[in-house]
C-alpha cells in the first residue's frame, strides 16, 4: 500500500527522522494489538474484571454536581452478569453511532452508486487548485460540527475519496477530515448544538457562587470562530508536511481509477449534475420552509428555537435525503439508473459494505456500556479533577494544567457534556473565587476536550474511522490511525493553548458580553 519516496528520505532532517521513528514505533506497537473487533471484546472482559476489583476495594468518589457518592460497580455479581446477557441487544441497537452511520450511508450509497459523487468530484478536481484541497477538507470538517455527529459519517470517508480523486493518498484525506471534525470539534463559525449544552452546565455551576449568573450559548463565540482558522491552518501544515509525506505513494484500491476521475465530465453527466443541483436546491428550500418561519414545523414545538429543535435531532435523516434525492435524480438523467429496482439495489449495496462496521459496533457498544455501568469513567474523571484542585496552582499555569487534565479525562470519557457535567461544578466555582469568569473556564475545557478525540479509541466514532480506512488499507489498525492522528493532536493542543494564553493575557472578550474576569 505504501511506498517511501527516495527524495523525501534523503531530504528528511534529523529532527524529522526522530519524529518519523516515533510515529513508526507507535504504529508498529498499536498494530500489534488484535483486530479492533477482537480488541473491544478483550477490553470488555477487562472492564468486567477491573470493575470487580474496584468494587471489592470500595473505590468511590463524590459527584461534585449533586453531592452523591458514586461507587465502582462490579459486573461479576449475579445482577451484573444478568445485565450483561439481557442488555446486549439493547446496547447494540442503542449504540449512538450505529443509527447515525447506517442512515447517512443509505443516502451516500445511492449518490455513489448512481455516479453522482464521482462526477461531482471530477468537476471539483477541475476547478479547485490541488494545493488547497487539504485546508478545504479540514475547514469543512470543522464546520461540519454544526450538524452534530454527521461529519464523522459523511465528511471523513468523503475526505479520502476527494484526496484519491486528486491522485493523493486517501488515508491522508481521511485523516485531514477526521482532524477537522473531531480535533476541531469545539471550533466553528456558527453556533452548534454543543454551545447551549455546555453553556447550560456552566451556568448551573456558576450559580453555586452567584445565583443570578447567566451564561449564553454565544459565550465562547469570538474565541471559537478565530480557532476555526487556527485549526485549519495548523491542520493544513500537519497534513502536507508530516502525515502525507509519511504515507508515501498510494498504490492500493482505487489508485488505478485516478486517471479516469481526472477526465472531463461528459455532456450527459454535466446535465445530470445540473438537475441533481436543482433537486438539491428544491430540497433545501423545502427544509427552510419548515425551519425559517417563527413557528416553523422543524423548530422546537414549545419555544420555537432552532437549537435545540427537531431540525437538529433529525439532521442525520435530512443529510441522508440530501444525498438520496439528488442521487436518484442524477441517475435518471445520466442514465445510470432505470427504475426503482436499481435504487433498491444501490441501497442494499450501501449496507452490505458496512458489514464489518456493524460487527465492530456490536463489541464497541458492549465495551462502552460496561464502562458506564461500572462507573469507572466517572471515577477517573472525578479523581483527575480532585488532583488538579489539590495542586494549589493558580492563574495561567492552573489554566494550562486544567487543559491537560481535560485531555487526560477525554481518554476515558468520550462525551463532552458528560465530562463537563462532572468538572464544571468543581472548576467553575473555583476559578470564580479567583476572579476568573465561567466563560473562560468553559473555553479552556473545550480545548482539552477537542484535541484528544482523534487519538482515543474510546471515542465512539473512532472504530468507524478505522473501518473507513480499511477500505484503502485492509491491514489498517488502531495503531496506524493513532500514528496518523497524533501529530494533529499534539499540534492542535499546543497551538490552541498558545492562542488561549494570548487571548488571556490580552484580556480579549471570549464572546458577546463574555469577559475574562468577573
Amino acid at each position: 500500500m505504501r511506498e517511501t519516496r527516495p527524495e523525501e528520505a534523503s531530504a528528511t532532517t534529523g529532527k524529522l527522522t526522530l519524529l518519523e521513528k516515533s510515529l513508526a514505533a507507535i504504529e508498529e506497537l498499536g498494530n500489534k494489538l488484535p483486530d479492533p473487533l477482537t480488541l473491544f471484546f478483550i477490553l470488555s472482559l477487562l472492564v468486567i474484571v477491573v470493575s470487580a476489583i474496584a468494587a471489592s476495594v470500595g473505590l468511590s468518589v463524590v459527584h461534585p454536581g449533586n453531592g452523591k457518592a458514586i461507587a465502582a460497580v462490579s459486573l461479576l455479581t449475579p445482577d451484573g452478569i444478568r445485565k450483561i446477557f439481557t442488555q446486549a441487544v439493547k446496547n447494540f441497537v442503542e449504540f449512538p453511532p450505529l443509527g447515525t452511520v447506517l442512515v447517512a450511508m443509505l443516502g451516500v450509497g445511492v449518490a455513489e452508486a448512481t455516479g453522482l459523487l464521482a462526477a461531482l468530484l471530477r468537476e471539483v478536481v477541475m476547478i479547485t487548485p490541488r494545493r488547497l484541497i487539504a485546508p478545504t477538507v479540514i475547514f469543512a470538517g470543522v464546520m461540519a460540527n454544526v450538524a452534530s455527529d454527521a461529519g464523522y459519517v459523511v465528511l471523513v470517508p468523503l475526505g479520502a475519496v476527494i484526496f484519491l480523486a486528486f491522485g493523493r493518498h486517501p488515508l491522508a484525506g481521511l485523516a485531514a477530515a477526521f482532524a477537522g471534525v473531531a480535533g476541531g470539534f469545539s471550533a466553528n463559525l456558527l453556533i452548534s448544538s454543543l454551545d447551549p449544552l455546555l453553556a447550560g452546565l456552566t451556568q448551573t455551576a456558576a450559580q453555586l457562587i452567584k445565583p443570578e449568573y447567566q451564561v449564553n450559548a454565544t459565550a465562547n463565540y469570538y474565541f471559537m470562530a478565530v480557532s476555526t482558522f487556527l485549526i485549519t491552518l495548523i491542520g493544513w501544515f500537519i497534513c502536507e508536511k508530516i502525515v502525507e509525506p509519511r504515507l508515501g505513494v498510494y498504490t492500493g484500491v482505487g489508485a488505478s481509477e485516478v486517471d479516469m476521475q481526472m477526465e472531463e465530465v461528459s455532456v450527459r453527466e454535466r446535465k445530470g449534475l445540473r438537475w441533481a443541483g436543482y433537486a438539491f436546491l428544491a430540497f433545501i428550500a423545502f427544509i427552510l420552509v419548515l425551519l425559517i418561519p417563527p413557528q416553523g414545523i422543524l423548530r422546537d414545538p414549545e419555544k420555537f428555537t432552532i437549537i435545540p429543535s427537531p431540525f437538529i435531532e433529525g439532521i442525520v435523516f435530512i443529510i441522508a435525503l440530501a444525498f438520496l434525492i439528488p442521487g436518484i435524480v442524477y441517475g435518471k438523467v445520466a442514465g445510470t439508473i432505470q427504475n426503482d429496482k436499481d435504487v433498491a439495489k444501490a441501497l442494499g449495496n450501501s449496507m452490505s459494505g458496512m458489514g464489518y462496521y456493524i460487527a465492530l459496533a456490536f463489541f464497541a457498544a458492549q465495551f462502552i456500556s460496561y464502562f458506564a455501568w461500572s462507573n469507572l469513567g466517572i471515577i477517573v474523571a472525578v479523581k483527575g479533577a480532585d488532583f488538579l484542585k489539590a495542586t494549589g496552582i493558580t492563574g495561567a499555569p492552573l489554566l494550562i494544567l486544567f487543559i491537560l487534565i481535560s485531555v487526560l479525562i477525554d481518554m476515558f470519557v468520550g462525551s463532552a457534556s458528560a465530562k463537563w457535567a462532572i468538572m464544571a461544578p468543581i472548576f467553575v466555582p473555583m476559578f470564580m473565587l479567583l476572579g476568573y469568569s465561567p466563560e473562560l473556564v468553559q473555553a479552556a475545557y473545550r480545548i482539552g476536550d477537542s484535541t484528544t478525540n482523534i487519538i482515543t479509541p474510546l471515542m465512539p466514532y473512532f472504530p468507524i474511522v478505522v473501518a473507513f480506512g480499511q477500505k484503502y488499507d485492509r491491514n489498517l489498525g488502531i495503531g496506524t490511525l493513532i500514528s496518523l492522528m497524533l501529530p494533529y493532536s499534539i499540534a492542535f493542543l499546543i497551538a490552541w493553548s498558545v492562542l488561549f494564553m494570548i487571548w488571556f493575557v490580552l484580556g480579549l472578550p471570549l464572546g458577546p458580553g463574555a469577559a475574562m474576569r468577573i
